[in-house]
């Protein structure tokens, strides 16, 4: 339950500065082992990046961040029992040459030889049987590696890494390339190459998905599990200690401890001397058309940078709860500096792009949305600590993607670390339950 009205004194045992997915993560795991919470958040609604506008019966999504159903912490998360997620069609379409190619067919969760054999089928018509079984072996033994032994490997730009292990440039160029660009909203590739591993990892392991009704399910679940009151909406922190967080025009919130949840930027500016990282742009567009450009479920990726789309679905296929019966919606991700175009030269690039990826007329298509962050996803450049400390010092603590990685996975996981570190000072030992996610 959300609470915006004004309050002028107020305790509790830990203040949560930001109602993001790993501050909700940490007010769950909290409130689970019996901690009293508040968690403050500066915006009229919880969710921070992960929140969905309704538009005329359209749920637009203002992020580009796809979940896959191999992370763990789909399952962990308290509050996330009724999370449905919609599976996209097995593997992906990759745009190149002028058509889409199925790549990377899923059979099966953790069926890594699987996976594996269809990556490098994706490029049969070039690729040769030595190609085939290389890039099947070594998506095989990524797939089986132990974490640690993974974040043991040297750390290199991805791009170099790519360029390294062996594999021919038409299989890194025409799959390998595009689906890491898409997954690390990184399209130069400088991303920490233990990061596109453990993302590799995870796509052999399990199926890309989006949740059923938006993104904005994910923190509203959340938030309808905690205790009535412990999210104040419209409450912004202008200073932070060990004991006490300082509103703008809600009072002072004492406590026990104080945990930032907040977005990596507005972080350090609460946080003195915290390093603030760099990021990856990202703007989000949605049209509606009469008719579905592709019937089918599909998430597709262009190879060829020859438009400002890095992937691209019908959304309306994949999840039929994100538009009004009959109606089509198409969600478009663009990445980098043509993230930062003017909506309407945007539009206009991308509608020219997306009349090839989908070999159909788009001068009919509706633009519904378009949503730009510049700091959407923090950059995780080589070499990069994927398990950067959450505790501070004893009754300070930091959490969000900016701490682990740039996904939900890592956000929701810097949560709880950060709720473990908490209770470890206070001296309770936590007691998490387990559920089952489900698959719809």
């Amino acid at each position: 339950m959300l609470d915006s009205a004004p309050h002028t004194a107020h305790h509790a045992d830990v203040v949560i500065v930001g109602a993001g997915l790993a501050g909700l993560s940490a007010a769950q795991h909290l409130t689970g082992a019996g901690v009293t919470v508040v968690v403050l958040e500066a915006a009229p609604r919880a969710g921070g990046r992960m929140t969905t506008d309704d538009v005329d019966g359209f749920r637009l999504d203002r992020t580009g961040q796809l979940l896959n159903t191999s992370f763990p912490e789909l399952v962990r998360t308290p509050g996330l029992e009724g999370l449905k997620l919609r599976p996209f069609t097995p593997g992906v379409l990759v745009h190149a040459d002028g058509r889409n190619q199925r790549a990377g067919e899923l059979r099966g969760a953790r069926r890594a030889f699987t996976t594996a054999r269809a990556f490098a089928a994706a490029r049969a018509s070039r690729s040769s049987g030595l190609d085939q079984a290389r890039l099947g072996a070594a998506l095989n033994r990524l797939a089986a590696l132990p974490m640690d032994r993974m974040l043991a490997r040297p750390d290199r730009p991805t791009a170099a890494t790519l360029a390294s292990r062996g594999l021919p440039a038409r299989t890194v160029d025409g799959f390998l390339r595009p689906l890491l660009t898409s997954l690390l909203s990184d399209p130069d590739l400088t991303t920490s190459s233990r990061c596109a591993d453990i993302v590799l990892r995870g796509y052999a392991r399990g199926r890309l998905c989006l949740p059923a009704g938006g993104a904005g399910v994910l923190p509203t679940l959340m938030a309808g599990q905690l205790p009535p009151g412990t999210i104040r909406t419209g409450v912004r922190a202008t200073s932070i200690g060990t004991t006490a967080v300082v509103t703008a025009d809600h009072g002072t919130f004492t406590c026990r401890s104080v945990v930032v949840a907040t977005g990596a930027r507005a972080a350090a500016e609460l946080i003195p001397g915290l390093r603030l990282p760099g990021f990856h742009p990202v703007t989000v567009l949605h049209h509606t058309a009469p008719e579905p450009p592709l019937r089918d479920a599909s998430l597709v990726l262009t190879a060829a940078r020859r438009g400002p789309v890095a992937h691209t679905t019908v959304a309306s296929e994949v999840d039929p709860d994100r538009a009004p019966a009959g109606h089509v919606l198409i969600t478009s991700t663009v990445l980098g500096a043509a993230a930062s175009l003017p909506v309407a030269e945007l539009d206009r690039a991308a509608r020219a792009q997306l009349a090839r990826v989908y070999n159909t007329p788009t001068g009919g298509w509706r633009l519904l949305g378009a949503h730009h962050d510049p700091d959407a996803v923090p950059a995780m450049p080589a070499p990069h600590d994927v398990r950067r400390p959450v505790r501070l010092l004893s009754g300070l603590y930091v959490c969000g993607d900016h701490r682990d990685t740039s996904t939900v996975q890592g956000a929701l996981f810097s949560g709880r670390r950060a709720a473990q570190a908490v209770l470890h000072d206070l001296g309770i030992r936590p007691g998490y339950g387990t559920a089952t996610l489900r698959a719809a």
